[in-house]
């Protein structure tokens, strides 16, 4: 059986006291593998990778039930940064980085928690391996980079780290199809030579799907549906709700998908 990096429980998160954002989500993200965490805007992925990452309270949310443990070993209700020191590092919505520094002094930053300097250098040659691009703007300032190069950067700043558990937060956000499609590409590379796991929250589930093992759907602060990429794939509820497409392959607008009911299967 394949061991568990990530294993969320019940988590229930409450914004302002008032509002219910997470309402029992429960998920595991196995050693070694990509998981999707797909849904449309609103439905609860970021605030998932917010609560993991310790950082909820930042934005007035309120942890009331659930535990999140990695590697078996409980980490809700610590701070962030010991829950960075535990492995756990996330690439944020809007990538993070520091504007004003240079890229290879943000790939320096992403080395802060480590005293191996030696490691560090041979890391950063491995992140200049997975973004080449990057290697003709380590003097740059990174608010100058474009957004792919921005993309890049904040996910290699992550691997400085050495995580055991890579969160990234809609990394198609805002890019080209082509460079969009490029990146996710490097994730799964990066999957499989580094054996790191990722858990990959995203709106463009036809992308996210084509790299991911594993994919859990969320709908208004709950998992309404799982299985393995390829299974959800071809599921004809998600390519009508999710992927645009009908069952006799016609491309529909969010517009027109929002409005239809769900089945109820979907529902239970």
């Amino acid at each position: 059986m394949q061991d568990v990096m990530l294993e969320v429980n019940g988590l229930e998160i409450v914004y302002n006291d008032v509002i219910k954002v997470l309402k029992g989500i429960s998920f595991r993200v196995p050693s070694e593998s990509i998981v999707a965490l797909l849904g449309s805007n609103g439905a609860g992925k970021s605030t998932v990778l917010k609560t993991i990452s310790g950082i909820i309270e930042l934005e007035d949310g309120k942890l009331l039930e659930g535990t999140i443990k990695l590697a078996d070993q409980r980490i809700d209700r610590l701070a962030p940064e010991k829950i960075v020191r535990h492995g756990i590092v996330q690439v944020p919505e809007s990538r993070g980085i520091f504007d004003d520094l240079t890229v290879i002094e943000n790939l320096r930053v992403g080395a802060y928690t480590r005293s191996d300097a030696t490691r560090s250098k041979r890391d950063i040659e491995i992140v200049l391996d997975y973004f080449p691009v990057l290697s003709d703007r380590l003097n740059s300032l990174a608010g100058y980079l474009s957004g792919g190069e921005q993309q890049m950067l904040a996910i290699g700043r992550a691997l400085m780290t050495r995580c055991k558990l890579l969160m990234l937060d809609e990394p198609s956000l805002g890019l080209a199809p082509l460079i969009a499609a490029e990146i996710f590409q490097i994730i799964k590379k990066i999957n499989t030579e580094q054996k790191s796991s990722i858990l990959l929250v995203e709106q463009n589930a036809n992308m996210a799907l084509s790299i991911a093992d594993y994919g859990y759907i969320m709908e208004n602060g709950k998992i309404v549906l799982d299985g393995p990429s390829q299974k959800l794939a071809e599921n004809e509820d998600v390519k009508e709700f999710y992927l645009g497409l009908s069952e006799i392959g016609a491309q529909k607008s969010y517009r027109d998908v929002k409005h239809y009911k769900r089945r109820k299967r979907w529902l239970s």
